[in-house]
């Protein structure tokens, strides 16, 4: 089986799987998707959600963010860990929204790229889910399970899964597809602790299922 031909199966059993599955920070604006993306970086998702709260209450909009100084939001984001960094980034990101793009969030990748915090993973979240353009986000629970199902071969780096990845999957499929690994490596194909084999719907397409049944049987022959 090739991994085009796997990644086709994958795709369709995810989706029955997980047919609601979306971004999981929440968001009303493109902005604030923006924001939140930078927070979320070593911090879970559920908490950036709490944070943003009294982030946004205090400053409504692009304009009212730009104006604060970084120490004020650094205040507020702290618990979202990398405080300082991250209260720079969404500073100077504002910034540049307000004085160079109309403080609108730019609809296209390069410009996306220039705006301070914002790294590929970023942008392509924006992409896909703000413009609903082709878009991978390669983020952990992505890198880890195409490189356990055999969607790639060893390969860590989040750009070159990415380029990867961009061979096999269908563009207008991209986006969807990554947000359902992300749903399916909490829940099933997970990091922290034995992956549920046995309740995985693409157990049979998996190149690493064999290893991890193993495991599993030798684990129950000692008990």
């Amino acid at each position: 089986m090739t991994e085009k031909e796997r990644a086709a199966i994958a795709i369709e059993r995810l989706k029955k799987e997980y047919p609601d599955a979306g971004c999981t920070l929440d968001y009303n604006e493109a902005w604030k998707l923006l924001v939140s993306v930078r927070l979320a970086a070593q911090c879970t998702d559920e908490r950036v959600n709490v944070i943003v709260q009294d982030l946004f209450a205090k400053y409504p909009g692009v304009d009212a963010l730009a104006a604060a100084e970084p120490e004020d939001i650094e205040a507020i984001v702290r618990p979202c860990g990398l405080g300082r960094s991250k209260a720079r980034d969404i500073s100077k990101c504002m910034r540049m929204l307000r004085d160079e793009f109309g403080g609108k969030v730019p609809d296209n990748f390069d410009d996306l790229m220039k705006l301070p915090g914002v790294g590929r993973k970023s942008a392509n979240l924006i992409m896909g889910d703000v413009f609903g353009k082709p878009a991978i986000v390669t983020d952990t629970h992505c890198i880890r399970l195409c490189n356990r199902i055999g969607l790639v071969d060893g390969i860590k780096e989040p750009k070159k899964v990415e380029m990867a990845l961009w061979k096999i999957i269908p563009p207008e499929e991209g986006s969807d597809f990554c947000h359902r690994l992300v749903y399916h490596g909490r829940e099933v194909c997970t990091a922290r602790t034995t992956p549920h084999c046995e309740r995985c719907c693409l157990k049979d397409i998996c190149r690493s299922y064999p290893d991890y049944k193993k495991q599993a049987e030798e684990k129950a022959a000692k008990k």
